[in-house]
């Protein structure tokens, strides 16, 4: 869509979703099925997320009842998991950017309200771990406080009169497609940050689609810009992956001529899944060799229906030879761009490229070269944190 249609709306207030848009709880939800569906002798499948992903929790069950044919209605498969679930809210994680963009918005004064398809007291449960949170909502939403959930507009019409902003004023940022259904029936500006990965095509009545809360655009719509970004990177909490480096899939190495390294990530998927799919920077170290700048890639992979994601790590170094075997043990410190799709491989080598340089130039800042004295980055132990 033309950058100008966008800019033309003047938004004032913004409407968040919770549930995949500010916490991670795709992956609770996965590992509590997971766990839970083996008493009735079936074994949930990730890819199957999206039939649950943004509806409230009855249509939610409904939907597991129904696909796994389990021998009980949705009101009693609900009232199984739901004290389980109860339990597990105080350790879902924050999506990465939802902290510096709740920070943002209420340092520049933009109003705020949270509109979710979860009863309210289940809501209120789970901010309550979210340190400034509560106190940055104008108005908190619960899907029982209104006749109908989304994908009905109901929520959005009711947040946006409790903020006193007319509904094309407002900004509804959504995962999910009942959300943006919802956003878009409400007469609101809405981008969509899908939970589920290579889907964006299923959302094309978003004004815009972005891969995380890290790519948001806030000045598109004429809010305040972020800040933040240092030489084309942007800082991030870092944290930590390793592994023996395998030789696997490197797209990198044989296709691109780029000598990536390929670490096994199955210790670590639940980690990944944690971060946006793009390109990062930060610091390997081999600790036989010693410390290297890097460039990487988190990607999904397309062998495992895109259900898994791979790491596959640039270290700006000339080697003389390959160190299969060894531990590589890497701390990200700073996110480039996500992940892009080019039309012809040139294209994608100079990107690549192009990122190496942005990666290079800025590893030597202070704030983030501090990081190259990282003890994760020459211990021997394999474990992370």
């Amino acid at each position: 869509m033309s950058m100008a249609r966008t800019l033309r709306k003047l938004v004032l207030g913004v409407i968040l979703d919770l549930d995949g848009t500010l916490l991670n709880t795709d992956g609770i939800v996965n590992d509590i099925l997971k766990v839970h569906l083996v008493k009735y002798g079936k074994q949930w499948d990730a890819g199957n997320a999206h039939r649950i992903v943004g509806k409230t929790p009855l249509e939610a069950a409904a939907a597991v009842v129904e696909d796994y044919e389990l021998p009980m209605s949705p009101d009693v498969f609900l009232a199984e998991i739901n004290p389980i679930f109860s339990e597990q809210w105080c350790n879902i994680k924050a999506q990465p950017g939802a902290n510096r963009l709740i920070n943002h918005l209420r340092g520049h004064g933009v109003p705020m309200a949270l509109a979710s398809n979860s009863p309210l007291e289940n809501v209120e449960t789970k901010i309550f771990y979210h340190q400034g949170w509560k106190e940055s909502f104008s108005a908190i939403i619960g899907g029982d406080e209104v006749t109908n959930g989304k994908p009905s507009p109901d929520i959005f019409l009711e947040a946006a009169r409790r903020l006193n902003i007319d509904p094309s004023s407002c900004l509804v940022i959504e995962d999910s497609l009942p959300g943006i259904t919802a956003g878009k029936a409400a007469g609101m500006n809405v981008v969509a940050v899908p939970s589920i990965p290579k889907q964006s095509h299923l959302y094309t009545s978003a004004d815009e689609v972005i891969n995380s809360l890290l790519d948001l655009q806030l000045e598109k719509w004429s809010l305040p810009a972020f800040q933040d970004w240092v030489e084309g990177t942007l800082p991030i909490n870092p944290w930590h992956i390793g592994g023996p480096v395998i030789k696997g899939f490197g797209r990198g190495s044989k296709v691109l001529g780029i000598p990536t390294a390929n670490i096994s990530t199955e210790r670590y998927l639940d980690l990944l899944s944690e971060h946006p799919s793009g390109v990062y920077l930060g610091w390997a170290g081999l600790p036989t060799r010693g410390v290297f700048k890097m460039v990487m890639s988190i990607g999904w992979n397309p062998y495992f229906n895109n259900a898994e994601k791979t790491i596959e790590p640039w270290l700006l170094h000339d080697f003389t030879e390959d160190f299969y075997g060894e531990e590589l043990h890497l701390v990200i410190v700073g996110y480039i761009r996500p992940e892009a799709n080019f039309p012809s491989l040139e294209s994608l080598v100079a990107k690549i490229y192009e990122d190496r340089e942005i990666a290079e130039r800025a590893l030597d800042l202070p704030q983030y070269s501090k990081y190259k004295d990282d003890p994760y980055l020459t211990s021997l132990s394999p474990s992370n944190n």
